[in-house]
């Protein structure tokens, strides 16, 4: 197991520090750091704050923030970003950018877990600058090549 560096920004958080909810999940659930209740109307976005700040300082590390896939199946809720993206380096609150695609209201209350964090690992890589590649054609013909399904 990683140890990361985390600050809690919302005394709230002190009885609901985010955790794993079973040895086998990967995500952990990030919250809803509000005051009051917020109305997320149809196709509008709102930037949440959850609370917390992380420093993974390793940059063989990186964390990903993720919709939670009841909230976007149910609800249409999920991020506005698609994926967010914590860097090592990073070291302000974690927010979360929530979106709601769906045609209905939805109505998000204080403290409820609205996306999730993984931490996964990271390769920094260079570029060897080639005119040609030795190994495959594949990708010239573009998207599809393989086949349609």
């Amino acid at each position: 197991m990683k140890n990361i560096d985390a600050k809690i920004l919302d005394v709230r958080l002190h009885d609901l520090i985010p955790s794993y909810a079973t040895r086998g999940s990967a995500g952990l659930d990030l919250r809803a750091c509000l005051e009051t209740e917020l109305s997320l109307a149809p196709g509008a976005t709102h930037l949440i704050p959850t609370g917390l700040a992380l420093h993974i300082a390793d940059p063989g590390y990186a964390g990903l923030i993720l919709p939670r896939s009841g909230l976007g199946h149910k609800h249409g809720v999920v991020l506005g970003n698609l994926v967010g993206l914590i860097d090592s380096d990073y070291q302000g609150q974690i927010m979360i950018s929530a979106w709601n695609r769906s045609l209905n209201e939805f109505v998000l209350q204080p403290m409820e877990r609205l996306a999730q964090l993984v931490i996964v690992p990271v390769l920094q890589v260079e570029f060897n600058l080639t005119p040609e590649f030795q190994t495959s054609q594949r990708g010239l013909a573009g998207f599809g090549s393989t086949g349609e399904h």
